[in-house]
Formats: structure tokens, C-alpha cells, sequence
């Protein structure tokens, strides 16, 4: 069954953005949302998830069978060792290593690891002051860092180049940093902020019993509220501080579009070729 767990037996809150997986968790085609011009987004074309390390022969045929051309990865080196993705037959694998936390700040016990055991970093980093300091400063690490930026920069640059077929981009778990490359697709689109909002929350439901197990786990040790805080951020995905970024990447930037326009180096002729490509005629 791999780290986490699939969707759930009672799938009745799932709606037709999840595509059936058995071992790629959080697997959902952000196709179907409607753009400020009533024009909605393609299916099939902009796919987002957890890793390939735990996919099976069915989810990858799944996958090139929707013609998937590049697959994305946003892990480090640190997060693939020995997690590496599975391949999807016709698909370029294209990595753009995005920093969720800082360096200086991550304990050694997780950056001198020889192998990637999510479940025992996730632990370590629930009684690690630090670590706890990061669950906070998560998403403005990704949105500001100069590092990340240019990254999410080349992704979008990337999108903005290909010209046909399905991407899949995906980080560990596919919530934060996935989560935060929809935001920036999805805006780039003409989507709105609410329904940008809506799309990350959406992860809660699948991470929802693998939180209150983590929780558990942490409570037993003795974990107190600020424990189980970073349980809530680094199993689930943290809705409010995802929701205080955007309203920082306004104060900084001015708007979304600006953001875009600046760190993110898209014209205004490349949202249009996105548009053009991306959202239904």
C-alpha cells in the first residue's frame, strides 16, 4: 500500500479531477475549472500528484495512454534517494528541484540519511524546534526564495513551450509544492482565487486519515499542539498558511499576475499562448 494512504472505500467527495491510481496517491487532472472568461480547462492535459516510486504497471499505462510527454519532478536528490520514479513509456522526465526547507535549519538526521524514509522525517521533525519553525515558513520558502522562483520559473517556461500531449508534474506527496504549481497555473489561466483555494484544499481529503494516524503517533510520544502543528503541515496540506502566501505574493507583487509577470518571468503574450493551449475554444 506504499507510505500513505489511497482514497478512501466512501470516495463520494471525489469528483471527476481524480483519476483512478492504485499507487500514485493525490492523482487529479486539473481540467473542468472555469476561467474568468467562462472558458474551461482542458482535461487531460495538466495532470498533478504524488511521486512514481510506488506506481504500479497500471497506473503508469494509465498515464501514456493519456499521452503524457514530460513528467515533472520537484523532489532534491535527498527526497529520490531511493525513491526514485517509475517510468511512463513516451514521457520525458524533466526534474526542477524545488527546497521546501532551509537548509541551514533541516536537521541532520534527515539530511544525513542515505535513503528518504518520509515516515521516520516526518516524526523526527515534529519534536525538532526547527523543523517546526520550517512547517511555518514552508510555502513562503517555495513563493520567495530566489532558488525557487527560478525553478517554478523554468516549469511554467516549460508549459508555455510544449505544445502538445499531457504533463505530470509532481513533488513527494503532491500537496505542497504541486500544490502551489497549480496555483500558479490555474491564476496563469484566469481561474479564480477561490477556486485556486479550493483546488489545494482538496488534498485534505486525501491525506485525511493519514493525518489523525500521524497525530496519534505523536500524541503517544508525549507531542503536544505544536507537534501535532507539523503533523497538519507536513502529512496534510496547511489551507491557511497556503491562503496567507497568495495574500503575500499580493502585498509584495501587487497581484497574482504581477507575481507571475515578475519572478515567474511570463509575458503577456506567453498567458496567452497558455490560454490558447491550455483552456477550451
Amino acid at each position: 500500500m506504499g507510505m500513505f494512504s489511497k482514497l478512501r472505500s466512501d470516495e463520494s467527495w471525489k469528483d471527476e479531477r481524480f483519476l483512478p491510481a492504485e499507487g500514485i496517491v493525490n492523482l487529479r487532472d486539473l481540467g473542468g475549472y472555469v476561467s474568468y472568461d467562462g472558458r474551461k480547462v482542458r482535461r487531460g492535459l495538466l495532470l498533478r500528484g504524488a511521486s512514481l516510486c510506488s506506481a504500479t504497471e497500471k497506473d503508469l499505462s494509465l498515464l501514456s495512454s493519456m499521452n503524457t510527454v514530460k513528467v515533472i519532478d520537484f523532489r532534491t536528490e535527498l527526497e529520490k534517494r531511493g525513491k526514485a520514479d517509475l517510468t511512463v513509456e513516451g514521457a520525458q522526465a524533466i526534474d526542477f528541484p524545488i527546497g521546501s526547507l532551509d537548509s541551514e535549519s533541516a536537521p541532520k538526521s534527515i539530511t544525513s540519511r542515505k535513503s528518504f524514509d518520509l515516515k521516520k522525517v516526518i516524526m523526527i521533525a515534529a519534536f525538532n524546534p526547527e523543523a517546526r519553525k520550517s512547517a511555518d515558513s514552508m510555502y513562503p520558502i517555495l513563493a520567495f526564495r530566489e532558488d525557487n522562483q527560478k525553478q517554478y520559473a523554468s516549469f511554467m517556461r516549460m508549459l508555455v513551450e510544449t505544445h502538445e500531449g499531457a504533463v505530470f508534474f509532481h513533488c513527494t506527496q503532491g500537496k505542497d509544492r504541486s500544490g502551489l504549481a497549480s496555483a500558479f497555473i490555474l491564476s496563469a489561466l484566469g481561474v479564480d482565487r477561490e477556486t485556486v483555494v479550493e483546488d489545494f484544499d482538496l488534498t485534505n481529503r486525501v491525506f485525511e486519515k493519514d493525518v489523525a494516524k500521524f497525530t496519534r503517533r505523536v500524541r503517544l510520544l508525549g507531542g503536544k499542539k505544536e507537534a501535532v502543528a507539523v503533523i497538519n503541515s507536513f502529512v496534510g496540506a496547511n489551507t491557511e498558511n497556503f491562503q496567507r502566501v497568495l495574500d503575500e505574493i499580493d502585498r509584495r507583487y501587487g497581484s497574482m499576475n504581477d507575481y507571475l509577470n515578475g519572478p515567474l518571468c511570463l509575458s503577456e503574450n506567453d498567458l496567452d499562448i497558455l490560454k490558447e493551449r491550455y483552456l477550451e475554444k
